[in-house]
């Protein structure tokens, strides 16, 4: 027998709401990539691309959030068990931050292949 509460859609939602308060809250490198997808988004508008190839670019730029969240989580709990410095806390870290390394490579890829794609192959 578990002792895990009954799914609730509302309740879970809240748990995420926090969430997404918590890391705007105490993480600059959120706050700050959450500004320059503002400014790409508000850059695709005018953008003579396709509007397909535009929900792609920004759709992509969010990996880099969702990975920076990751991250983020990772670091709390390294820091929850130990303050103290030791190797595979701090590997833990650097791994996080290596995962949204992958995601921001990730979204430069895509825009190369989109951009390429839109603005190279149309002549």
């Amino acid at each position: 027998m578990h002792n895990k509460p009954k799914f609730n859609l509302f309740k879970n939602v809240s748990y995420a709401l926090a969430g997404m308060r918590e890391v705007l809250r105490s993480e600059r490198s959120f706050r700050i990539q959450l500004l320059v997808i503002a400014l790409i988004a508000v850059g695709l508008v005018f953008a003579p691309i396709s509007p397909l190839s535009k929900w792609i670019l920004f759709a992509s730029t969010w990996l880099v959030l969702i990975a920076e969240a990751f991250n983020s989580a990772i670091e709390r709990v390294v820091d929850l068990v130990t303050r103290e410095h030791h190797p595979l806390a701090g590997q833990a870290k650097d791994i996080g931050a290596f995962g949204v390394m992958l995601a921001f490579c990730l979204t430069a890829m895509i825009w190369g292949i989109v951009l390429f794609y839109e603005l190279g192959m149309r002549n």
